[in-house]
């Protein structure tokens, strides 16, 4: 959490992408947070289109047919300034600037087996071990949270990063990263049985629930908007 700028200001919590890297059963978590939270995040929602299914099957489909969830979408931009950790005297941003929170943020897209997985991948890889190379590499789940109301199971599909600023060593000093994220529903962790497949679907419940809560709350408001409508 951090305070604004501004004297009396409340706590503000700040979100993050969490990776739920598994090493040998245990979950060792490699946590992006956000320095600012983004000043916009946009969300989209795609549902399922009954009217471009096969002709054949039209006459069997409705319009008001939705077979699952709707897809949902997160895109956002991210800031980095080494501005506060040099203030701070930070040996890490004095000699890299905001380098490590890139890195952070790349590992969200690479494959990884933990770090005595990657050691024991390349091992069998040196000694010609074709049934390891040939398994398919996969990326760690990563929760994005937004706040106690938003912890959602996501794929990263898309990073895109813009240095503006270089330290004398050429190291990233400020720059803005645009993420764009897949909600992963829980049916895709049906044959999958895992601790972070476990905490993902956890996740994707729970903040489902809320929003049903939420939409529920909100019938406390029809009174009042429909008074609105009527003519006084």
């Amino acid at each position: 959490m951090a305070k604004t700028g501004f004297p009396r200001s409340p706590v503000v919590m700040r979100g993050a992408l969490v990776q739920l890297i598994e090493d040998l059963g245990i979950i060792i978590p490699n946590i992006v947070p956000f320095q600012y939270n983004p000043a916009k995040v946009t969300r989209g929602f795609e549902t399922w289109n009954p009217f471009t299914t096969a002709p054949q099957n039209q006459a069997a489909q409705t319009p008001l047919v939705q077979p699952f969830d709707p897809h949902q979408t997160y895109r956002f931009d991210l800031e980095f300034d080494a501005a506060d950790d040099l203030e701070m005297g930070n040996p890490i941003a004095e000699l890299t600037g905001v380098a490590s929170r890139l890195a952070a943020l790349k590992k969200l897209i690479e494959p990884t087996e933990g770090l005595f997985g990657d050691l024991i991948a390349s091992a069998g890889a040196l000694a010609g071990d074709a049934m390891r190379q040939a398994e398919p590499r996969k990326v760690p789940i990563t929760l994005l949270v937004l706040g106690p109301g938003t912890i959602l199971p996501v794929r990263v599909t898309e990073l895109s990063i813009d240095i503006t600023e270089f330290t004398p060593g050429l190291y990233p000093l400020m720059a803005k990263a645009t993420v764009a994220l897949q909600v992963l529903t829980p049916d895709v962790f049906k044959c999958t049985d895992t601790t972070a497949s476990k905490i993902a679907v956890a996740a994707f419940k729970l903040t489902k629930l809320q929003d049903d809560a939420l939409a529920i709350a909100n019938v406390a408001n029809v009174g009042t908007a429909i008074a609105s409508m009527l003519p006084l």
